[in-house]
């Protein structure tokens, strides 16, 4: 994993605790430099500060993103609607407010990664979409669609029971694994960005649509 924190004492006590548990961290203290170990060696999954010297944790996260599918979980220092939302919308999977113990921290690591490594054998076509579960492989008009480990996971949810309107809280559950500590807006910003990628007109969806006071579906149907 790849830990971005400019903050000594926290980046070296999780830096310390997750290597006890067999963690292989990788700790520097700006966004240049985890840009720069992220290029030399690609981590499974990177922890992020939004608060960073120079470029700041946001656009950090924005070119992370903007490169790869490397999941992202970010660390901030106020649970507000700025920074989560401003976070979320950067490309962020997940967030922690700090302080944040250790353990909590690894518990939300290994539910992304989880959710990464999930596999269901089916090849589905919808329209112009294509979803191929074994190889974890979404296309669109048969090109390639760049997709985010909780983008995927979000899309595998939704069209595993087209037509089903799922609650922000079920996908809290099935995506996040978070129960009923999750956070709605980590759902509605994931749809928003998943939207931008499969749709020809997000504001208009056609595969991920809302269904005003309850949730998510996923059509045509």
């Amino acid at each position: 994993m790849l830990l971005i924190e400019d903050d000594p004492a926290v980046r070296e006590g999780l830096e310390l605790a997750l290597s006890r548990h067999g963690h292989r961290v990788r700790a520097v203290e700006s966004g240049e430099q985890g840009l720069e170990q992220l290029r030399a060696d690609p981590p499974d999954v990177v922890v992020l500060d939004l608060m960073l010297p120079g470029i700041d944790g946001f656009e950090v996260c924005r070119r992370i993103r903007a490169a790869g599918d490397v999941p992202i979980i970010m660390l901030t220092a106020r649970g507000d609607d700025f920074d989560v939302v401003a976070g979320l919308e950067a490309g962020a999977d997940d967030y922690v407010v700090k302080p944040v113990q250790p353990r909590v921290l690894e518990a939300r690591m290994r539910a992304v990664l989880r959710r990464v490594g999930r596999e269901q054998a089916e090849l589905e076509h919808y329209r112009d979409l294509t979803i191929d579960r074994a190889s974890l492989v979404v296309t669109k008009r048969g090109e390639p669609v760049s997709l985010a480990p909780t983008e995927l996971r979000m899309l595998l949810e939704l069209s595993g029971t087209p037509g089903r309107v799922h609650t922000r809280q079920q996908l809290l559950e099935s995506v996040w694994e978070h129960g009923y500590f999750g956070d709605s807006r980590l759902v509605d910003a994931c749809v928003q960005r998943l939207r931008a990628k499969i749709e020809d007109d997000s504001a208009s969806p056609v595969y991920v649509q809302t269904v005003r006071g309850f949730g998510y579906r996923f059509g045509p149907v």
